[in-house]
């Protein structure tokens, strides 16, 4: 294969058609992997969490692997204005460079289906693409298994088609055969049913341990003046403030319990207050307040503040934004607060947000993303238990203004370029 990064033609396919051609090896659960490239969308989907502990469904032979679902493909990352499910313009080139090169070893490593997006690329939806679905993923990527869709919602239009003579009987065999090949390779010939043997273990401490792991190695610190951090466990007086502090819901972000997810107790966890509670010393008073204002902090002390605020819980189109910046009474809190006292802030989101204005103010500021229900795994690296390893996953803009920003751009100038991260002494960046 050619450099596909610089976003040459991909000519040296024969590796892949030897090595997807290799046989499947039972499954036990239906596991999804988002590989959308993001683009710098205004209003991009949220990021994966990294802390919820997720439930999965057992199949009765296999409970060792999964039937994992790569998505979406391709381009939804880099829709004009960042809509979901909206127009992504580009040429051959970039499409290959920026949001193709995530399912060259997802198809490797077997992933089992390839969910086409709901997104058009340079105006044609990509459900009606065949150049891309039959010809590159199933004929030059050589992708022999499944392909998923909504059967409910268009059965009654492919029979008719398919009886009228619009669609031949050998596009649906190939359909149906790369079903049959999940099928079969997942058991379920031989028993249909779920195994619930294992259901005991959703939510076990080892599944939580390792939530809270993926929690404090994600978070990326992107300021450390000072330095405030590691924080002392030992003060005075500590303030923890903000909408996201003491609210699981707003933490866990969307796809939790619900769709759009919802604020507020939703799901069992460990919110950002009571993890700072539990690793402070005893004899440190911690006093909360989700919205602290200024006559507030004129007539308290404090050895320093956590402030955590963010964007309230959405997914897919419930979540484009124009402006792309922090919900109130987010910036109210941050003023109000690192103005007056020492501070760390803790940004909760799916995506970067405008944050210049605030970052004079701040003297430590670290994005968690949506880090879900274990985030005892903020405290871990806030109270240097364990260090700062994130590095940003995409590049962190100044303003909506300069979007769509890529790091080859002849316009990139962002405020933390893509790879930044700092642990508590000194940068890791990595572009």
């Amino acid at each position: 294969m050619k450099n596909v990064e610089t976003g040459s033609e991909v000519t040296a396919m024969a590796a892949f058609r030897r090595e997807t051609k290799m046989g499947l090896h039972g499954f036990y659960a239906l596991w999804e992997l988002l590989v959308a490239s993001p683009s710098c969308r205004i209003g991009q989907k949220s990021l994966p969490k990294f802390g919820s502990a997720t439930s999965v469904i057992y199949s009765p032979i296999w409970r060792t692997k999964v039937a994992a679902c790569a998505k979406h493909f391709v381009g939804d990352g880099g829709t004009m204005h960042g809509k979901d499910e909206s127009n992504t313009v580009i040429d051959w080139e970039e499409l290959l460079r920026i949001h193709m090169p995530a399912y060259y070893p997802s198809i490797l490593m077997g992933v089992s289906t390839v969910m086409v997006s709901y997104s058009s690329l340079n105006g044609e939806k990509m459900h009606a693409n065949p150049v891309l679905v039959t010809n590159f993923l199933k004929g030059t990527l050589n992708f022999k298994i499944m392909i998923p869709n909504n059967h409910t919602e268009f059965i009654d239009t492919l029979t008719y088609l398919v009886k009228n003579g619009f669609i031949p009987m050998d596009r649906i065999d190939d359909a149906v055969t790369r079903i049959l090949r999940v099928k079969l390779a997942m058991g379920l010939f031989e028993d249909p049913w779920a195994d619930l043997s294992l259901a005991d273990q959703l939510g076990s401490k080892a599944h939580r341990d390792m939530a809270r792991e993926a929690v404090r190695k994600s978070l990326v610190l992107l300021k450390n003046d000072g330095p405030l951090l590691p924080l002392p466990k030992k003060a005075t007086r500590i303030l923890v403030a903000g909408t996201h502090a003491n609210n699981i819901g707003n933490q866990c972000g969307g796809w939790t319990i619900a769709w759009q997810g919802k604020s507020g107790n939703i799901t069992t966890g460990t919110t950002i207050l009571e993890a700072v509670i539990s690793v402070v010393d005893p004899t440190t008073e911690v006093v909360y307040n989700e919205n602290p204002d200024a006559e507030f902090m004129g007539s308290n002390e404090f050895s320093y503040a956590i402030v955590v605020v963010g964007e309230y819980p959405y997914a897919e189109y419930d979540g484009d934004s124009a402006d792309m910046t922090i919900p109130e009474p987010g910036p109210a809190t941050i003023t109000a607060v690192c103005g007056s006292i020492k501070c760390v802030t803790v940004l909760v989101s799916g995506r970067p947000l405008v944050v210049e204005p605030y970052l004079p103010l701040i003297d430590a500021f670290a994005a968690a993303w949506f880090p879900g229900s274990e985030v005892q795994g903020v405290s871990d690296v806030l109270f240097g238990d364990y260090e700062f390893t994130g590095k940003l996953p995409r590049t962190w803009f100044k303003t909506v203004d300069q979007l769509p920003m890529n790091v080859s751009d002849s316009h990139y100038d962002p405020l933390f370029p893509f790879g930044f991260g700092l642990t508590a002494t000194q940068p890791i960046a990595d572009s």
